[in-house]
């Protein structure tokens, strides 16, 4: 546990979190929140953490290089509240001596269920659908009408079979699908549940009617799906992606979709979002979601406690059960 309350360190909590993590936090900590819930500039994330031994930032405060060195002397640890770690420059991290650690494990079932969600709005043109109704356009009932498609029998292929694309997998398996995956490597029997192990991308997208991205964002995985690798998906697939918008080169999933290459995608994350490709807007073949693939009361308290476990444990002298770098 952390240092009585008359030693308790100071940490910088970047974002509102949720009000049980927040009790936490101010219970144990001399903690610097940010009722408000504006998004901090990078120097005014500096000039806060002055005398803080520790962040607790969201993957809205990115700690390049740069940022990195700027930091105040006395900050020890950054707690990220989130999976990815994509907004941290971690090998400037590990010069510095910066520990930095994750939430790992807790979001995996919420983000599946959003796959899923996306892949039947994409698939069943739940956006198109919801438009009509609510314009009051809809007027009657025709065979042809918003003809959609059936995901019970579909080939579904998901890239990156960690406990998040195993979730989307044991929950497509209700729905009938066909599971594929690709991975940096293969799984134990147990794991794979029945799913076909796929050790080339390629291979794969060939045969995936439904595409699930679930592969963290690295240097190697940025603009995964491509003009190249998009081509080599079975004409009028539907791609669906939950992992981070740099996996996607917006260019080129914008063209496939306009032309008809693809059928539909459902996306909850956006290179550079907020600020998405507006592009996307335009296409009624497109299911769009606000990065919520974490957004329930249950896992991001989860998370929260999970970064308060992180910082317990430093402060205690004890690892950090999630530590990164």
């Amino acid at each position: 546990m952390p240092p009585t309350s008359d030693s308790k360190p100071k940490i910088l909590v970047t974002r509102r979190l949720p009000e049980r993590v927040e009790a936490r936090l101010a219970r144990d900590y001399d903690a610097i929140l940010n009722p408000e819930d504006r998004t901090y500039s990078d120097d005014e994330v500096i000039a806060l953490a002055k005398d803080a031994a520790a962040i607790l930032p969201c993957p809205t405060e990115g700690f390049s290089a740069g940022q990195i060195a700027r930091l105040p002397e006395g900050v020890r640890i950054v707690a990220c509240y989130s999976v990815g770690v994509d907004h941290v420059d971690l090998e400037a991290a590990k010069t510095r001596g910066l520990i930095v650690t994750n939430t790992p494990g807790v979001l995996s079932d919420a983000t599946a269920e959003i796959a899923i969600l996306l892949m039947l709005g994409a698939a069943r043109r739940a956006s198109e659908g919801e438009t009509l109704v609510r314009s009051g356009a809809w007027n009657a009932f025709a065979p042809t009408f918003m003809l959609g498609t059936q995901l019970n029998g579909k080939r579904l292929g998901i890239v990156g079979m960690g406990s998040i694309g195993r979730g989307v997998a044991a929950r497509a398996r209700g729905l009938g699908m066909e599971i594929h995956y690709h991975n940096r490597s293969r799984l134990d029997p147990a794991l794979e549940a029945g799913a076909k192990y796929h050790a080339r991308l390629e291979d794969l997208l060939g045969l995936s009617e439904v595409l699930s991205i679930n592969c963290p964002a690295t240097p190697e995985t940025r603009h995964l799906l491509n003009a190249r690798t998009i081509a080599l998906l079975p004409d009028a697939a539907i791609v669906v992606n939950t992992a981070r918008g740099s996996v996607i080169d917006d260019e080129a999933l914008i063209a496939a979709l306009g032309s008809g290459k693809l059928a539909a995608a459902g996306l909850d994350v956006y290179e550079g979002e907020p600020n998405i490709h507006p592009a996307y807007r335009d296409l009624k073949n497109t299911f769009l979601l606000p990065h919520m693939g974490s957004a329930t009361l249950e896992t991001r308290e989860a998370m929260g406690f999970k970064a308060c476990d992180n910082l317990n444990a430093y402060f205690a002298g004890a690892e950090c059960p999630d530590r990164v770098v």
